[in-house]
């Protein structure tokens, strides 16, 4: 598990929505996944995967991946491990309406508490929510998806890295090169301190 306080500047949620499994439907169309992310204030950030017909394919798999960055203080990491990130196997339906044929929700303070933090292709059992989906030898539609949080540079780091790239400014812009193009000479080397600076900053 991850140590987090007021030092945490960022917080990296990554999502792969790979395939379905024990869908059969009591007529042909259009499924997508839809889930919900807290986004505080009771806000949700609402995002779908691609829609796969079910007509055309026998096989569900959508193999999407999703990336969101957010703020990770101790207030919004605390109010995060309070919430859950629901999940949704929708079926699209015409005039751009869709009706939802499962649902279920996984806690992100499960998530936090695992190793890495992080759910490695995991098979999700959805509870039925619409008469369409007809349950196969009675086991439930799921999807199969991995869920990650990654922990981003401290603003210690951040400010560290800020500094480093305002004294390597300075000594570029006073360098003294005269070059016969009017540019600097050592630009080159001022890249490859740049780089070191930034390789530092991952030890």
């Amino acid at each position: 598990m991850g140590v987090f306080d007021h030092y945490v500047s960022s917080l990296c949620c990554e999502v792969r929505i790979l395939e379905a499994k024990n869908i059969e439907l009591k007529s042909h169309g259009n499924l997508f996944v839809r889930y919900y992310l807290p986004a505080g204030n009771n806000k949700r950030i609402q995002l779908n995967t691609k829609q796969i017909s079910t007509k055309s394919s026998k096989m569900i798999i959508w193999n999407e991946s999703f990336s969101l960055e957010c703020s990770a203080s101790e207030a919004s990491v605390k109010y995060l491990k309070q919430q859950t990130v629901v999940f949704e196997l929708r079926k699209k339906k015409k005039l751009g309406k869709s009706v939802v044929l499962g649902r279920a929700e996984i806690p992100w303070k499960a998530v936090f508490e695992l190793p890495n933090m992080e759910i490695d292709e995991y098979w999700l059992a959805m509870v039925s929510m619409n008469d369409e989906v007809l349950e196969t030898c009675l086991k439930p539609p799921s999807i199969r998806l991995s869920m990650k949080l990654v922990q981003g540079p401290t603003m210690v780091e951040m400010e560290k890295k800020n500094k480093r790239k305002q004294r390597l400014k300075k000594h570029w812009e006073g360098c003294g090169c005269e070059g016969s193009d009017g540019g600097c000479n050592c630009a080159a080397d001022y890249e490859i301190f740049a780089l070191a600076a930034a390789m530092e900053g991952l030890l």
